[in-house]
């Protein structure tokens, strides 16, 4: 009996793994993520029943499983970082369920579950704007990425309103079956259950119904057009900077801009993240890329260019001008990602990437890491970091065409944060662009799921979005979070699409995460609750 129950819990998990993995690996498959904690629940009820211990060994596993199947891509860029990704994010998703396991033993009736489902929102918020070490890809409301005629609601509570409704359906379907299985509905009266099938229908149903009204009533604002053409070299990052100089890259880009200019001129030319490493801040006319491109633009009067790039700060003193700089000959460096908007006349204007990508890009809580860094690499290594040591901006700050027209570029993994990308709308940003390179992860989910978090934030922030990436996908997405036309995987590619100019603001981006912040306030006030049931003398 031991063994067929132990059987029953290990089926249950990974059925939760796997159905909550669902809409990640298959385009419009977001229902799954309305049921897929059902199992996970249900096995935690039998196990309550049972008085089995150490269930944590079972809920870990599943999201272990969840968080493999979905991100095993990380990997691909770098073995250890993904592994970590992978463990390390799970266990904060045990971690969370392990406190509602606490609040089962303390707090009476549906409160528990309540419990569990702010814990887990608040513990996402978190993630999305507080946490140093950061990894929202797998937040619940990402989920319906690919099923964007039924999450048009987003643009007023934003991708935590869809975790929101996550939670919802599934306690609410699992506190049916449990009533079903208990034999406790029998004993209902019929307003109750004509109230409870009624309220899980609307729960269920609600929001795409909605969303289908708002769709179809959202006409497409614009207060002007901006014409771009996006250029995707499809240059291999492994390989950058072995098989290709700079100069021939340069050439490669050019070369697409040009076929496509010959047709017709164009407002603004687009280039993916990281496009150069030659740019050096204080003194950017001396990049010889900048010179090319400054020079290009000179053929065409009225095109800018928003390209990415690599750059640097050098200072020429003794002492580091911050923990993150990197020695550099008889000074220091400070790196940056970069965004640089280039006009004709040699206007140049730059953002620097804020989001940074733990590990790859940035060292967490520097006042710990960055010593510690500075030791293991002159004890271990050849005295150079071994962590990167991207220095971002601490606000956003706008890029404007020639003629004024402000706007935002998300660079890269900046285009996960909802609530963060609200700055751009907040400040004016009539567009939105984002520049990214997915070439690192190959032809996995990765890249599939990056593009579709951009038509996330279209729909958040009601703004048409260029996407350029070094091989892909390339595209144009409206304000409903429609792709309106895209390029290929690792080929090399150029689209032309106009984008609709739009300076009101949606709900979301006036009032930002309303859901997030309102289930964190009920977090806090349930944990008090669990806390004050937990102080000697209290049951």
């Amino acid at each position: 009996m031991a063994v067929k129950k132990t059987l029953t819990l290990w089926i249950l998990a990974a059925a939760s793994g796997i159905l909550l993995s669902l809409p990640w690996l298959v385009p419009h498959m977001g229902v799954f993520a309305l049921i897929g904690f059902i199992p996970l629940l249900c096995a935690e009820y039998i196990a309550t029943g049972a008085h089995v211990k150490r269930f944590w060994i079972w809920h870990y596993s599943c999201f272990v499983l969840w968080n493999a199947l979905t991100t095993f891509w990380v990997c691909n860029a770098t073995v250890g970082g993904g592994i970590f990704a992978v463990l390390a994010n799970a266990l904060q998703m045990s971690l969370v369920f392990g406190l509602f396991r606490l609040a089962r033993k303390r707090l009476p009736g549906v409160l528990p579950y309540i419990f569990l489902a702010v814990a887990w929102i608040a513990w996402e918020r978190w993630y999305l704007v507080h946490a140093e070490i950061s990894w929202p890809w797998l937040v619940l409301g990402n989920a319906f990425a690919t099923n964007i005629k039924d999450i048009q609601w987003y643009s007023v509570t934003g991708t935590l309103g869809g975790s929101l409704w996550v939670w919802c359906t599934n306690l609410g379907l699992f506190g049916a079956l449990v009533a079903l299985l208990k034999g406790s509905w029998k004993h209902w009266t019929r307003v109750a259950r004509i109230s409870s099938v009624s309220a899980l229908v609307l729960v269920f149903l609600g929001p795409p119904v909605c969303s289908a009204i708002m769709y179809n009533s959202y006409s497409e604002q614009s207060e002007g057009q901006v014409e771009i053409v996006i250029g995707q070299p499809n240059l291999d990052p492994y390989k950058k900077f072995t098989s290709m100089r700079q100069s021939e890259q340069t050439d490669l880009l050019l070369g697409l801009y040009s076929s496509e200019l010959a047709k017709g001129p164009a407002d603004l030319l687009l280039a993916p993240e990281t496009f150069t490493f030659d740019v050096i801040l204080g003194d950017i006319p001396a990049s010889p890329t900048w010179q090319r491109f400054h020079s290009f633009l000179q053929d065409y009067p009225g095109t800018d260019m928003l390209f990415g790039a690599a750059t640097n700060e050098l200072y020429h003193t003794r002492s580091a001008p911050g923990l993150l700089s990197i020695p550099w000959g008889d000074g220091w460096r400070v790196p940056h990602n970069s965004a640089l908007m280039l006009s004709g006349d040699g206007r140049t204007e730059v953002f620097h990437k804020s989001k940074l990508v733990v590990g790859t890009e940035l060292t967490p809580y520097p006042k710990f890491f960055v010593p510690l860094d500075n030791w293991l690499s002159k004890t271990f290594g050849d005295g150079k970091p071994l962590m990167a040591r991207d220095s971002g901006q601490e606000e956003i700050s706008l890029l404007h065409l020639d003629d004024g027209t402000p706007v935002g570029c998300a660079v890269c993994y900046e285009s996960v944060y909802g609530e963060y990308c609200t700055g751009y709308a907040s400040r004016g940003a009539a567009f939105m662009t984002v520049i990214t390179n997915d070439s690192w992860w190959g032809n996995t989910p990765g890249y599939r799921q990056h593009l579709s978090y951009s038509c996330l934030r279209a729909i958040e922030l009601r703004r048409d979005i260029a996407r350029c990436g070094n091989s892909g996908i390339s595209c144009f997405i409206n304000q409903k979070g429609e792709i309106l036309q895209q390029g290929p995987w690792w080929e090399e590619a150029v689209l032309r699409g106009s984008v609709n100019l739009n300076t009101r603001q949606s709900f979301f981006s006036r009032h930002g995460d309303v859901a997030g912040r309102v289930s964190t306030l009920a977090f806090l006030l349930l944990l008090a609750l669990l806390i004050a049931r937990m102080l000697p003398g209290r049951k």
